[in-house]
């Protein structure tokens, strides 16, 4: 059979089930083999950082369970992908990336020119330094174990991104269909290693003496199969908890979780972090926006116990009172918290941060024309119980639905964490869509949706179930407010000075439902439309004094000293 024939088998079998791509030359074949198998779901969009966006999004709906294939020609289409492969890197989520090479015999090789093909380029110099694995197919016999190598790695150990580079002639070359059926048998499934129960102990020993625990959830943490069944466990214990921004995504609002922690954290979340006595850490770097720019006195009263899956990651910023290397979903197969000894200090510490998050989770925008803290908490009492993921932009828009928005069970909401890259969210939407297989809804602002805002065509295209929410405040509002506090008001490039796009007219010119809303009521009816009957829609929010988030940390300070100050 045709090589490319091989590859679009070998996708099916590894749960390779959604693609997406920018058709070009050099990955016709792929295309054709791949849509003619009819195994993986191929979606064209119009970006390639859309296909990257979208491909992503697809380990990121399913817990890693399914992985995505982002497919780019070779040149343009290649380096189109890189800012999505880097967000895929920075954030440890699995995912495949195909680019298309000129033939074998067009290759510039070692010769002192730049270029040999048309389109040629160095695919895999230019992605070496974000990938877990990056090759470049010379022959033939390297196809199929190369790629069953970069789809195991991609998975295997800190999840994230791939890329294979494969010649046009060796796409379309013969394989023999023996070889290929061998190679598609059925693998023995790897067992992790059991983890030393004396480090376990030594856990469990420290909490069950803690006066004030806490816990902090990092994002490798809440992608594991076993996650959801601790976290349970954590709730029925009694001991408070946080997460980071990555964390975040998969945590329902239960009465013991205190939200996100950090710059733009929860006031009872930071406040927990600086006064507990015991902190657990797992699968979280401890980034500055976690922690404020003194280390130092981050968790000041408190004995860290670090646990990630990268020793690097380990006593990086923060220096623990112990820390291990583990795999986080074996720790959670083997540390039974219902075996921790209970102290009897726990309830009432859980009953102070309770009262303390009840009292401080409030608006605080009080002031402004529309309230982000009542846009996202309306979303959240609207789709409590609802089957339905949320993916959010970068920018004020980000941290205002992290702060304020409290997943029901069974929801996400999907964040570009690391990278932070605007123009996330619509693409995103895209392959959280398909692989999730349930309504989204995007939130983005009026700058962050520009940039990827062709592939409303495909939401409208094939009818997906997603509704985008624009934030519209006519600016780039975050760096907009760096500017006013550090540059004495100097807002070059951020303040669009009155003018802005129609984002309504704009959704409706791609055949998409939408509408203008200026003050938050007006926000449940058609929320409610769109559960009820989920189907292609935006709704754009002017909000033209929205400009910061309340609470924020400013430069420099503690994590339990945002501004503005309590009153």
């Amino acid at each position: 059979m045709k090589a490319s024939d091989a590859v679009a088998l070998v996708l099916a079998q590894n749960k390779v089930l959604y693609g997406y791509e920018l058709i070009g030359g050099m990955i016709t074949h792929l295309v054709d083999s791949i849509n003619q198998l009819g195994k993986t779901k191929l979606v064209s969009v119009h970006h390639e950082q859309g296909a990257a966006f979208a491909a992503s999004a697809v380990a990121r709906a399913t817990h890693h369970e399914i992985l995505g294939v982002a497919l780019g020609t070779s040149g343009p289409g290649a380096t189109n992908l890189i800012t999505g492969i880097a967000d895929c890197w920075l954030d440890s989520h699995p995912c495949l990336f195909l680019t298309g090479q000129v033939n074998t015999y067009e290759l510039k090789g070692e010769r002192n020119i730049r270029q040999q093909g048309f389109q040629e380029l160095d695919s895999v110099a230019l992605v070496s330094s974000i990938t877990k694995y990056a090759y470049q197919i010379r022959h033939v016999e390297e196809l199929l174990p190369c790629l069953q190598k970069a789809i195991d790695l991609a998975r295997e150990g800190r999840p994230g991104p791939v890329l294979l580079d494969i010649p046009m002639d060796i796409q379309r070359t013969e394989i023999d269909d023996a070889a290929v059926s061998a190679f598609l048998l059925p693998r023995a499934q790897q067992i992790a290693a059991p983890l030393q129960a004396a480090d376990l102990k030594t856990i469990s020993n420290a909490l069950a003496c803690a006066r004030n625990p806490l816990v902090l959830l990092g994002g490798g943490a809440v992608n594991t199969p076993n996650f959801a069944h601790w976290l349970n466990q954590l709730e029925t214990s009694g001991i408070p908890y946080v997460a980071s921004l990555k964390g975040a995504e998969k945590i329902p609002a239960n009465a013991n979780y205190l939200g996100m922690l950090g710059a733009y954290g929860t006031r009872a979340a930071n406040h927990a972090v600086q006064n507990c006595d015991f902190l657990l850490v797992l699968g979280s770097r401890l980034d500055v926006r976690q922690t404020g720019a003194k280390p130092e006195d981050f968790a000041r009263k408190a004995k860290i116990f670090q646990i990630d899956l990268m020793e690097g990651q380990l006593n990086n910023r923060v220096k623990a009172h112990a820390s291990y290397v583990m795999e986080l979903n074996t720790f959670f197969a083997d540390f039974a918290l219902c075996e921790v000894q209970e102290n009897a200090a726990w309830a009432g510490w859980a009953a102070d941060l309770r009262a303390d998050f009840d009292q401080s989770f409030v608006d605080e925008y009080t002031d402004w024309s529309v309230s982000p803290f009542v846009i996202c908490s309306t979303l959240g009492t609207l789709t409590k119980g609802r089957a339905v993921d949320f993916v959010a932009d970068v920018g004020n828009n980000q941290m205002w639905a992290a702060h304020t928005l409290r997943l029901s069970q069974g929801q996400s909401m999907h964040h570009s964490g690391g990278l932070g890259t605007m123009g996330f969210a619509i693409p995103a939407a895209i392959g959280a869509c398909n692989a999730g297989n349930k309504p989204v809804i995007v939130i983005t602002g009026d700058g962050g949706a520009q940039l990827n805002i062709q592939e409303l065509d495909i939401i409208a295209r094939d009818q997906l179930p997603v509704l985008v929410i624009v934030f519209n405040n006519h600016s780039l509002g975050m760096v907009h407010g760096f500017q006013e506090m550090y540059f004495e008001g100097r807002t070059s490039s951020t303040s669009w000075n009155g003018y802005t796009s129609r984002f309504k007219e704009i959704g409706e010119a791609y055949g998409i439902s939408a509408r203008v809303i200026t003050q938050a009521s007006e926000l449940r009816t058609p929320v409610s439309e769109f559960l009820e009957a989920p189907r292609p829609m935006l709704i754009e929010i002017i909000m033209p004094d929205a400009r910061e988030c309340r609470p924020r940390l400013e430069f420099g300070m503690l994590i339990d000293r945002q501004m503005p100050k309590r009153a």
